[in-house]
């Protein structure tokens, strides 16, 4: 329920204040920078990658398309990789923002802190058909099947890539990942080594600080500890100059600890904790807290044989006033091995087991019932990749078999044909299934609480079903310049709706799964490195989404309901280092209308001009969405938050 709006103005005198901190440190830098302090040592790598021809970026190693290393080149599937250069040189405060440098995601920003992020069509504000992940650690809440990204804050100098899946993943990853996986991965603590400090300031990131040291405790035993604090303002309400009363405040903190033991074994240990508050025009703020922990022991066999085990605990904490309040407990154990069988296949088999304990604390407008669920899901993981004509030609079979708590097995296979005809080129294809499962809000959602209901969860409610077709092309024209091309038509079956109970009346509805659809489109990427120091990335997708009642179905919901995507969208950026030390970057993006939802089209600018001044210093000034006041994004009129230009000042000092 909505809180009476109230008119709320932006404080400035955080962000004078915090300009006047930003301005002091750059005044005191080149004195600090004098004490001969060394060099982050993460930072070769990084000006390593900013350097790197674009046949170099293409051999980079993903693990994401079939949990095994492959070159970028060569993986039979659409995957982009955000490096931790493209994310230093964005404009970006955080991931959300970080994702839209993935050409092949739909990245829309909905208010201060929410987003609908996904792949392929169907997006929406519980963009439940895009599996995330953070080292490992799904993200993906079963409460309504989607992302709180609000408190995915993970420090942006510690990400190491950002692997980026469009299209089915569920052989590898599971249900879910239906539209995609997005696949997070920080930089281990031997990269993050010494002291960081980060310091921002500005419109709509009001102030931002981040602390970040990093140690050896023994030979081979490295760790890091960090701590962030970020305060950021209002979005717009449409047509006026009235705040929409949605600033918010997070803090987190954390650690990593990397032990290359005897024998080629590695262990990782980390954990997260964060605190946040989220304003809403009325008495009481939405809070949220929460903290984990992770473990992961990798233990070499043999040239391409291994295995790893990992282990977590995930705990959230959510209140909306007047909605609701969850606790969810997350225990999740998986276990994969790697190994070659005879010299023409390459097989990953696995298994797994999760299981989330979910409290909710109902309230009079909405109720989940019943209120504490134990959801337990138990699956089993084998793939083969067959090397057809050595170097050449591959083949890659595979299925996961999943037990999941509302719909019980799943059998999720796929098949992908990478054909290599020469050095330059990649043909691939590919046929796979994936579900994405039941969330308690399909099943166990009522509003209001109590009878006479208005909305009521579905009992009988199955999983949706996607089966994918795909063909890509890859072509390494020079060192310099290459493009990539990704076609697709996905068919949809008992996607999620709502059907009348008691017809022609309009209320009340049960959620149900009587729709089907289809979404069909391509996605076409170029990188050219035009000279040592210039660099072009530009990206262009084409899509249609459609859906409708299955045949007999009840289901009166309309395609407007669930399909939220612009027919096209076009990015282009520009990575220039003007000098050794100076940096100019930009990056422009076109968005067509959501016609379902009357949200216009929109063309955009971020800019970034970076100063390394001294050793271990750097200071920007950052801009985004410059070339308006403000513009919205997503959602309909009645609920629509535009969102502002924004302007900040960063500066970082690293030793």
């Amino acid at each position: 329920m909505r809180h009476p709006r109230r008119r709320r103005f932006r404080s400035r005198r955080p962000v004078a204040l915090s300009l006047l901190v930003w301005a002091g440190l750059a005044w005191v830098g080149p004195v600090r920078g004098q004490a001969n302090a060394p060099a982050d040592p993460s930072a070769p790598t990084t000006q390593a990658l900013k350097s790197l021809t674009v046949e170099q970026l293409m051999d980079v190693e993903v693990t994401s398309v079939s949990k095994s290393p492959e070159k970028l080149s060569e993986a039979a599937s659409a995957i982009q990789v955000v490096t931790a250069a493209d994310i230093q040189q964005s404009a970006a405060t955080s991931i959300p923002e970080a994702l839209r440098l993935a050409s092949n995601l739909e990245v829309a920003q909905i208010d201060s802190r929410q987003w609908a992020i996904t792949a392929r069509g169907f997006n929406n504000v519980f963009a439940d058909k895009m599996l995330v992940l953070i080292d490992g650690r799904t993200v993906y809440t079963p409460l309504y099947a989607g992302v709180y990204w609000d408190v995915q804050d993970t420090m942006l100098a510690d990400l190491d890539r950002i692997e980026v899946i469009s299209g089915p993943g569920a052989t590898q990853w599971g249900a879910n990942a239906v539209n995609g996986v997005i696949n997070i991965t920080t930089k281990s603590a031997e990269d993050t080594q010494g002291g960081l400090f980060v310091a921002e300031a500005g419109s709509s990131l009001l102030y931002s600080g981040e602390a970040r040291y990093g140690g050896e405790l023994a030979p081979g035993v490295y760790y890091r500890i960090y701590g962030k604090y970020s305060d950021r303002g209002d979005s717009d309400v449409p047509n006026g100059d009235e705040s929409a009363s949605d600033a918010w405040h997070i803090g987190q903190g954390g650690f990593r600890l990397d032990w290359d033991a005897a024998q080629g074994n590695h262990v990782t240990v980390q954990g997260d904790t964060y605190d946040g508050a989220v304003t809403t025009g009325g008495l009481s703020d939405v809070r949220m807290n929460g903290a984990n922990l992770l473990t992961r022991w990798s233990h070499p066999l043999a040239e391409n044989s291994d295995f790893q085990l990992q282990i977590y605990y995930d705990r959230t904490y959510r209140l909306i006033p007047d909605s609701f309040g969850e606790t969810l407990d997350t225990y999740d154990v998986d276990f994969q091995y790697r190994l070659p069988v005879g010299r023409a296949n390459a097989v990953v088999w696995g298994t797994g087991y999760r299981l989330q304990d979910d409290n909710i604390t109902n309230t009079p407008s909405q109720a989940f019932l019943p209120p504490h669920i134990g959801l337990n899901s138990f699956n089993l993981f084998g793939q083969d990749k067959i090397a057809l004509i050595p170097d050449r030609l591959h083949l890659t079979v595979g299925t996961k078999l999943e037990h999941v708590y509302f719909t019980g097995w799943e059998l999720e296979p796929s098949g992908r044909l990478a054909w290599t005809p020469d050095n330059i080129e990649t043909i691939w294809t590919a046929v796979s299934r994936a579900v994405r499962t039941p969330s308690r809000i399909d099943t166990d959602l009522y509003s209001p609480a109590t009878p006479p209901y208005r909305i009521a969860g579905g009992p009988d409610v199955s999983s949706e079903e996607l089966v994918a077709y795909e063909l890509g092309y890859r072509i390494q024209v020079t060192p310099q310049l290459a493009f990539s091309l990704a076609s697709y038509y996905n068919d949809y079956e008992d996607l999620r709706g709502l059907q009348p109970l008691d017809p022609p009346a309009a209320y009340p509805v049960q959620i149900s799964s009587g729709l089907e659809g289809y979404s069909t489109g391509a996605e076409l990427t170029a990188d050219w490195r035009l000279t040592g120091w210039w660099r072009l990335h530009g990206g262009y997708t084409e899509m249609r989404v459609h859906s409708q009642a299955q045949p007999g179905s009840p289901d009166r919901s309309s395609s407007r309901s669930i399909a939220s995507d612009p027919n096209h969208q076009a990015s282009l950026r520009s990575l220039w280092n003007l000098t050794a030390d100076w940096d100019l970057d930009a990056t422009a993006r076109y968005v067509a209308p959501i016609a379902y939802q009357d949200v216009p089209g929109y063309t955009e600018l971020d800019l970034r001009l970076a100063w390394r001044f001294a050793p271990g210093w750097e200071v920007s000034l950052n801009g985004q969405n410059l070339l308006q006041k403000d513009h919205a994004e997503f959602n309909p009129p009645n609920s629509r938050r535009d969102i502002p230009r924004s302007v900040y000042g960063k500066t970082s000092w690293h030793y």
